[in-house]
């Protein structure tokens, strides 16, 4: 096992650990952007737990873990897409007060262009 420092993601075996909790975090996301739209309802669970996994993901890569482990940043733009195409379609439902609605949104559209942002560095960097 090789060690560089005494930080806790600073070994081999806490570096792979990390990848691939990022990689199923990943994995998550993509698969419940193939899935069902039904699932990514704003009442239903991934409809909550996409937008969280997407922020974990972003403070592990500002924190400088992981960022060349995302995807091309048109994939995240195509999930922003059908994510908020599926929010939008079915937020009213749920009768949200418009300022919820305003904030709500501006909150899950910063989540994506976040990371997307994030994910443009890495590419940049190669």
């Amino acid at each position: 096992m090789g060690t560089w420092g005494s930080g806790n993601f600073e070994n081999d075996t806490s570096a792979e650990h990390l990848s691939e909790f990022i990689d199923r975090i990943l994995a998550g996301v993509a698969d419940a952007m193939a899935g069902d739209p039904v699932e990514l309802e704003p009442d239903e669970y991934r409809g909550n737990a996409v937008p969280c996994d997407l922020e974990l993901l972003y403070v592990l890569t500002r924190a400088g873990y992981g960022a060349e482990r995302l995807p091309r940043p048109e994939v995240i733009e195509g999930w922003k897409d059908h994510f908020t195409a599926v929010w939008e379609r079915t937020i009213d439902g749920l009768e949200p007060s418009e300022e919820f609605k305003d904030e709500r949104r501006a909150a899950l559209v910063r989540t994506f262009d976040q990371l997307a942002e994030v994910a443009e560095e890495a590419a940049a960097r190669g």
